[in-house]
C-alpha cells in the first residue's frame, strides 16, 4: 500500500517533469532554429 502510493506521486511528479522538459526542449529548439537559418525550413 505504501509503495503503491509512493509509485503513484512519482508517476506524476515524473509526468510534470516530462511535460517542463518537453517544453523546454521546443523553446530550445525554435531559439536554435531560428538563430541558425531564420525559421526558413518550418521543421
Amino acid at each position: 500500500m505504501t509503495q503503491n502510493s509512493v509509485a503513484v506521486r512519482r508517476a506524476r511528479r515524473s509526468v510534470a517533469a516530462e511535460a517542463d522538459r518537453k517544453n523546454a526542449a521546443a523553446a530550445l529548439q525554435r531559439a536554435l532554429d531560428r538563430r541558425d537559418n531564420g525559421g526558413s525550413t518550418g521543421h
